[in-house]
């Protein structure tokens, strides 16, 4: 029998590799993915619904394919899934065809919201779990809240603005926005791409193939990178942006990166990201003009570095009364206005012991870069264990 300590200690491809190779049937694992729901949900509110009759109906049809013979890439891991996508989402159809078995729909703001980033259920916001006072960020705020607790390895999100990479970061695991068109984008605008939330940078890997097909990682190592606390425009922490640029320096002392001195300055894209999403007959001159100068300038700086480095967002986790007039969104939505790919991995908690995320951001078509980066940083610093009830 899987016990619920060691369900917890598992990544989604190790899950996969037992299930596969009949160390683990995938009703096992999904029910014990049930009952950690059942232990420590009941303070985090991850989840809006579950499935668990019908998780176990998928459980027994994937071990009845592994009898067969039949391989699975993700045999019997247990998904969550963003409320505002559901069943029938591309990426969720993609990833239960890879052997995925999503059990419940994972939370997301209430409509109406406004700036508000945290995750709403009928039992109450959805909490943090690494403090039950803070906001797990959002939108995808009960996939992030769902994977650092440990009740999945793995859960969908979207990221129209940074709703992938705020709650990651906010709750110390990994989010990858993909390079927009990549996947099937979320909203007219182009802007909103599917994207995974996970503890381990593997299994974020392992979830873009599935949905894409690639199935390498981008070697090459140290890679040229650039550092902004600000982006030119964000108004940063500084103890946010110490955190951070602290987990970009071990990562070059490891040989991942090398730094390279560029000057980052964008303009703030709020006007252009609001104009592109109210837009019906198309953007208006003035948002042409800042989003034409802002591909211009990142051209430029891609053109000398690999990479280029930031905090993800620039103020740590605000409480469920909302983040007033903090921007959490100002050091992500320029990459949904210009499809830039963009991963954030834990970067370590500023002195107060609050989580920061390191986005790293490449070149169009460069996500497996970011992964191979992900994985390896992962030796750097080891990602956290899932965090129970507080």
């Amino acid at each position: 029998m899987l016990t619920l300590t060691d369900y917890t200690t598992l990544s989604a491809t190790r899950i996969a590799e037992a299930v596969q190779a009949g160390e683990l049937s995938a009703r096992e694992v999904v029910d014990a993915a049930l009952a950690c729901v059942e232990e420590r949900d009941g303070v985090v509110r991850a989840f809006r619904r579950t499935w668990p009759a019908q998780a176990r109906e998928r459980a027994a049809e994937i071990d009845a394919q592994i009898r067969r013979g039949v391989r699975l890439p993700l045999a019997g891991v247990p998904l969550g899934v963003k409320a505002s996508e559901g069943l029938d989402a591309f990426q969720s159809t993609r990833l239960a065809a890879a052997g995925c078995v999503p059990i419940g729909a994972t939370s997301v703001p209430h409509r109406g919201g406004g700036w508000q980033t945290y995750g709403h259920t009928d039992r109450g916001p959805t909490t943090n779990p690494l403090n039950p006072d803070w906001s797990p960020g959002g939108s995808s705020a009960g996939s992030a809240a769902a994977v650092a607790a440990g009740m999945v390895p793995l859960a969908t999100g979207s990221d129209g603005a940074g709703s992938v990479r705020i709650p990651a970061a906010w709750c110390a695991i990994v989010g990858l926005k993909p390079t927009n068109g990549v996947l099937p984008a979320r909203d007219r605008a182009g802007l909103n791409t599917p994207g995974p939330l996970a503890r381990h940078a593997h299994d974020a890997a392992a979830y873009l193939r599935a949905l894409t097909g690639h199935q390498e990682l981008a070697p090459a190592s140290p890679r040229s990178v650039g550092w902004s606390s600000t982006l030119g425009f964000a108004d940063t922490s500084p103890a946010v942006a110490a955190t951070a640029r602290s987990a970009l320096r071990r990562l070059v002392e490891a040989g991942l990166l090398a730094p390279t001195d560029i000057a980052v300055r964008l303009r703030d894209p709020a006007p252009a990201w609001s104009g592109l999403r109210d837009a019906s007959h198309g953007a208006s001159p003035a948002v042409t003009e800042l989003i034409s100068g802002n591909d211009r300038h990142l051209r430029e700086i891609f053109a000398r570095v690999d990479v280029l480095a930031t905090p993800t967002t620039p103020h740590p986790p605000h409480g469920h009364e909302g983040p007033g007039p903090r921007m959490s969104v100002a050091l992500t939505w320029a990459f949904n206005i210009s499809g830039h790919p963009a991963i954030t991995l834990p970067a370590g908690t500023t002195p107060a012991g609050e989580p920061v995320g390191l986005q790293l951001v490449t070149r169009h078509g460069g996500e497996r870069l970011l992964l191979h980066l992900a994985v390896e940083a992962e030796k750097v610093f080891p990602p956290a264990r899932s965090v129970g009830p507080r």
